[in-house]
């Protein structure tokens, strides 16, 4: 991923470079919950789940205090799945992604997100997220970053991200046009995060929490990891018109006027 490389404003690293156990060690007190917020993903929920609970759980690295899924209105029993595995499961508002993540407020020091469509997910994920937060005590926000191959095309996935995202960003807010995977469900960031800032509703949470980030603590504050290849469910093109609007909807809010 030579793209990655090339963003020098943007604190940038690869999951190999995080050793579980190291991390561990650093981690000392502080609390961790892993968020997977969820709507259908029943299919893919439980191995998420069992994955961290085993690898990084209290009987594994002991990185993960707490996996909570919020499941999202969810009607193919992603739940019963996910809480057989060991989850914490709670009901999600049903009507966003915004609002699910922000149940996970204060619920530990930090806070790491997972999107719940993952097929080849593995818990270098999380360790990849926790690794420059508990090594760098100015980093608030980690941003997943990753190769989303579609039919092939290593580069084929991420079209609301290409078309929309990085366009805003990089005419908007340049401090983060470095950022590979903007709309990235694979974040981290300290408890202090969500208690200081109101997430975006819907899609445009992702968008509008990098943003937010930058402008509270700036953009050195924000960190990316190189995750290596994410495999997951791509929606048709009829379905993204509403997440598109949504991410144009929070960077556009977030724009200052001009000084006079």
């Amino acid at each position: 991923m030579a793209s990655l490389l090339e963003a020098p404003s943007i604190a940038t690293y690869r999951h190999g470079d995080f050793d579980p156990a190291r991390l561990a060690v650093l981690k000392g007190g502080a609390t961790v919950t892993a968020c997977i917020p969820a709507r259908d993903e029943a299919a893919t929920i439980g191995a998420i789940v069992g994955t961290i609970r085993r690898e990084l759980g209290a009987k594994g690295a002991g990185l993960v205090d707490e996996i909570l899924v919020v499941d999202d209105a969810s009607s193919d029993g992603t739940g019963r799945v996910a809480r057989r595995e060991g989850a914490t499961v709670i009901a999600g508002p049903g009507y966003g992604k915004g609002q699910a993540m922000g149940l996970a407020c204060r619920r530990a020091d930090i806070v790491v997100f997972l999107d719940g469509d993952v097929a080849n997910f593995g818990a270098h994920f999380v360790t990849g997220l926790l690794g420059p937060l508990l090594t760098s005590p100015q980093t608030v926000l980690v941003k997943g970053a990753y190769e989303r191959p579609v039919a092939g095309d290593p580069n084929g996935g991420g079209r609301v991200t290409e078309l929309v995202a990085k366009p805003l960003l990089s005419l908007l807010f340049p401090e983060l046009s470095g950022v590979s995977q903007p709309l990235a469900g694979e974040t981290a960031l300290r408890r202090r995060v969500l208690e200081d800032l109101e997430l975006a509703p819907g899609y445009g949470v992702e968008i509008g929490l990098l943003i937010d980030v930058a402008e509270r603590y700036g953009a050195d504050a924000v960190a990316q990891v190189d995750l290596g290849v994410r495999l997951h469910r791509n929606r048709p093109l009829k379905e993204l018109s509403s997440q598109a609007r949504e991410v144009m909807q929070a960077a556009l809010v977030r724009v200052r006027p001009a000084a006079p």
